[in-house]
């Protein structure tokens, strides 16, 4: 190994695989399933759980999306709310996990662990959503996906500085987001309101299960780069269920996994299991399982270093453009379980 002034994260990742020792040796694993993902044109889905835009994380994110190394997206509504802060242009501080809640409260600041906003930035974010939602042109229900790329291009046309946002760069790219509790998150309050002063976005979870399954089953292979676990982890595995179990269509499952969490299966919070139990449910492809890995570390010290990985390899592929793709899948998930 190279000295440590002049390593760099493609050198970090080799030493980590030369050691192969512990979650070391999982995070460079990590790195060369994704490689394969890449190399063998997988469509490739990232799940995150919890709140990890307000980390900063979003920019390694964009910069995957517009290599085309991120095809469709998962997540929680509250990575995408905080996701708007930095495209309004509004403060996000770095803060301390030891400050007195008591006294911030006083301050009108709120509190992401280390991460503090003022309330001002969340009421102007919850102005910007409230003002995209009275003026979203669909009387019909529609999917997260639909919403979010709608947001997105709102982010584009009226936000300081939208190249920080997640959501407009996927807007671009066409990538689908997807949100499995859509009424979780602050995205969801906002639109609530909206609804009782009827001016409605009606949001129709359904329709999200309907085009995810849609995307793998149009999909010649299959993986997910998963941060974290909660809902967004097991929406992505589903897919493969919904397809076997409810639709009778034999897809094989997912064929790439890579998941990164400080959760342990042991307590039962390791939310859609380890990789073998998925096996079970259909939801990995039981002949792929030496592509799939749990690197058991904090998200925001693995995943930086695994999508810098990526990145640094010059690692890029045509867009996949999934969004502008859905109906044309949906009718061929339709037409198939016909047959």
């Amino acid at each position: 190994m190279p000295k440590i002034p002049n390593t760099s994260v493609v050198d970090l990742v080799t030493y980590y695989s030369n050691s192969g020792a512990y979650n070391g040796g999982r995070l460079a694993e990590a790195c060369a399933i994704y490689e394969k993902m890449i190399k063998e044109d997988a469509t490739i889905c990232l799940t995150l759980s919890g709140a990890l835009t307000p980390t900063g994380l979003g920019g390694l994110i964009n910069q995957l999306i517009k290599s085309g190394l991120v095809d469709f997206i998962i997540s929680t509504g509250a990575n995408l709310y905080h996701d708007l802060h930095f495209a309004l242009d509004l403060p996000v501080h770095q803060g301390d996990f030891r400050a007195n809640d008591s006294e911030l409260l006083k301050e009108k600041i709120v509190r992401i662990y280390d991460i503090f906003l003022p309330e001002e930035t969340l009421l102007k974010t919850d102005e910007f959503v409230q003002e995209v939602g009275k003026n979203f042109p669909s009387k019909e229900a529609v999917s997260t996906s639909c919403f979010h790329h709608y947001l997105g291009e709102a982010v584009c046309k009226k936000a300081k500085k939208p190249e920080l946002s997640v959501l407009a760069t996927a807007a671009k790219c066409d990538v689908p987001i997807y949100t499995p509790s859509p009424g979780d998150s602050s995205i969801g309050m906002n639109l609530a309101l909206l609804k009782m002063l009827k001016s409605k976005v009606i949001i129709d979870s359904d329709l999200d299960i309907l085009e995810t399954a849609a995307i793998v089953l149009n999909s010649k292979k299959t993986g997910a780069v998963e941060l974290g676990g909660g809902a967004p982890k097991n929406f992505y595995m589903q897919t493969q269920p919904m397809l076997s179990q409810i639709m009778y269509i034999e897809k094989g499952g997912h064929d790439y996994f890579i998941q990164i969490t400080t959760d342990a299966p042991h307590w039962g919070g390791l939310s859609g299991a380890t990789p073998s139990e998925a096996v079970s449910w259909k939801k990995i492809n039981p002949k792929m399982m030496k592509n799939d890995v749990v690197v058991y570390c904090d998200t925001t010290i693995a995943a930086p270093l695994l999508f810098s990985y990526v990145l640094s390899r010059q690692h890029k592929r045509k867009l996949k453009r999934l969004y502008t793709k859905k109906e044309e899948y949906l009718k061929k998930l339709k037409d198939n379980y016909k047959k």
